[in-house]
């Protein structure tokens, strides 16, 4: 279980530059989730979060039940061995095979000659790779060479999975071949997070997502589609000035309204008014 509490993130530097502002929220052991939003609107900041590349600024991220604020250096490796990475330009190793790529991972976490010689048939396998196990990427189309990412981050048998647009590079039929695979991975039990744009097979799969703005969760909806919250600034002056009209009554007002995005588990999230913050946003 992952867990962040009024999480906040700022950079400093020449402009201070706030990415995550007070976020809540809990990542349940075999969810499939979809994180979206506009470029700068965090995801890459919670993301890295998650893999303890970051650490907040204020507010804890827990996982199970850890405070990864205080994880030592020497056991972040071992940590993130538990966390698989698909990127979105595959990043493989290009004079290497099929084989000798998912092979190298394996080796970067440690495994045994023995481990890798009995799971890379099967991954290669499940990834429908075993017959290119001796190309080498150049070799392989686009689709073909997302699925060797996925393979390499699959290696260790990872709790969770966290893929950045894992379908930005793609044409729509291999997207929806991908996004096969992401479910199959999510069936054995696996956690997966997946940042993306892609607005068709948000709508298509619906899922839980998870929707950032300006570094505020401003929907989490099971069963969601992409369908875009927008800033409402007048209308939330509104909701400050009559603070005192019953709880019950505002909160049916603003989900007619749809100033209140539905959320998983029973919980509606309020929109805050625009933040003015200095500077660029920060990239994520």
């Amino acid at each position: 279980m992952i867990q962040f509490f009024n999480v906040s993130k700022i950079y400093a530097g020449g402009v201070k530059v706030t990415a995550l502002q007070e976020v809540n929220l809990t990542i349940d052991k075999g969810e499939f989730i979809f994180l979206v939003g506009p470029s700068g609107a965090g995801k890459s900041t919670l993301t890295k979060l998650i893999i303890r590349e970051e650490t907040a600024t204020t507010g804890q991220v827990m996982v199970e039940g850890k405070n990864l604020a205080r994880m030592k250096q020497w056991e972040i490796p071992f940590y993130r061995r538990n966390i698989g990475f698909v990127f979105q330009d595959f990043r493989l190793l290009m004079t290497r095979t099929v084989y000798e790529n998912v092979a190298f991972a394996a080796e970067s976490v440690e495994l045994t000659r023995a481990q890798i010689k009995q799971r890379l048939p099967m991954i290669l396998e499940m990834m429908g790779l075993e017959s290119k196990r001796n190309a080498y990427p150049h070799q392989l189309s686009g689709g073909q060479q997302q699925r060797l990412g996925i393979a390499r981050a699959m290696v260790n048998n990872p709790t969770m999975i966290i893929a950045d647009e894992p379908t930005g590079n793609l044409d729509p039929e291999t997207s929806n071949e991908i996004m096969q695979i992401f479910q199959a991975i999510n069936r054995r039990g696996t956690t997966v997070l997946i940042a993306t744009h892609d607005k068709a097979m948000v709508d298509k799969l619906r899922k839980r997502v998870i929707q950032l703005r300006e570094g505020y969760v401003v929907r989490d909806e099971q069963n969601g589609g992409y369908a875009p919250v927008v800033w409402d600034d007048k209308a939330n002056e509104t909701d400050a000035a009559a603070a005192d009209v019953d709880e019950t009554e505002t909160t049916a007002s603003r989900i007619v309204t749809g100033r209140t995005a539905g959320v998983g588990r029973g919980r509606g999230v309020r929109i805050p008014s625009r933040p003015r913050i200095g500077g660029n946003r920060h990239e994520g």
